[in-house]
């Protein structure tokens, strides 16, 4: 099947960066939101971000200005039932997932893929909840998605090897790679990743280091390009914390057991760099580490 028209559900970090590639490897893009204000602000950033591409010569002026125009934001869920592809990247809560799918399914057309873009959550059990399970599979990008290099593709166990090859050519197209993902609790990358956030917090929590000795201990002691806790704001902990509970519910380890500063950040709405306040603070001109 033919991939021209792409629906992305979800204009924040993920559904704003997911729009520029696709547009940018010459697919139609309608990028959907329940925010006019965020589709302005995802609008205005793939810009930025394209701008910033033409400074650096990785692409031509004439190359944004078609990719601009191949972007389409729309309030409207159902107008993506025309597309050949969905990838819904809407925030990591399960119950929030479902009632987009719920919405959308009935306006599909009978040949349209629909994956997700979730970094922890069963595609087997998401796509159990549709009509087209055969046709449904994790697409998991890295962020930022411009920049990141890996693609996660991760095959429900109905998921057809026609979906699978489909979506392998779209990741070939951007220029991305693909790694093929079982459909366990998190996949491959944030299975390892999170944890070692986690563990990272717990660092912390027991005093075993502070903010700013953790993160120069993993870059500088084991050449990580970012520390543990920046990642983690980076990130967004409300993220970490949702992946750390699919790990520990779903594989009934108490090693996943998010650990509770973790928990109380959240709880207290610092969230990272999108709220300003996480493990660093960024209301100034540098990140100060809070604790």
């Amino acid at each position: 099947m033919e991939i021209e028209r792409i629906g992305v559900i979800g204009a924040g970090q993920m559904g704003n960066g997911i729009a520029h590639v696709m547009a940018l490897a010459g697919y139609e893009v309608l990028l959907n939101d329940v925010s006019q204000d965020a589709l302005d602000r995802a609008v205005s950033l793939i810009d930025r971000n394209l701008d910033r591409q033409v400074t650096r010569e990785l692409i031509s002026a004439e190359d944004k200005a078609a990719a601009i125009g191949r972007i389409r934001p729309t309030l409207t869920l159902t107008d993506l039932g025309q597309t050949d592809l969905v990838i819904e990247a809407a925030t990591e809560r399960e119950t929030v997932k479902d009632a987009i799918f719920r919405e959308l399914v009935p306006h599909l057309q009978n040949h349209t893929i629909l994956t997700s873009n979730t970094s922890s959550i069963s595609i087997t059990r998401l796509a159990s909840r549709t009509d087209r399970p055969e046709r449904f599979m994790g697409f998991h990008f890295m962020n930022p998605v411009p920049v990141m290099q890996l693609v996660e593709l991760i095959r429900g166990i109905a998921t057809d090897e026609a979906t699978y090859k489909a979506c392998l050519g779209i990741v070939e197209r951007i220029g991305k790679t693909a790694a093929s993902a079982e459909d366990f609790p998190a996949f491959i990358v944030n299975r390892i990743l999170m944890p070692m956030i986690n563990e990272a917090v717990y660092t912390l929590y027991e005093g075993v280091g502070n903010v700013r000795s953790i993160d120069q201990a993993m870059k500088l002691g084991a050449n990580h390009p970012m520390g543990p806790l920046e990642l983690a704001d980076f990130i967004g902990l409300d993220t970490c914390l949702a992946i750390m509970n699919v790990l520990h519910d779903g594989l009934a380890d108490t090693k996943y057991r998010p650990c509770p500063l973790l928990t109380k950040y959240v709880e207290a709405g610092w969230l990272g760099r999108k709220t300003g306040r996480g493990f660093y603070d960024y209301s100034g001109d540098t990140p100060t580490p809070t604790r």
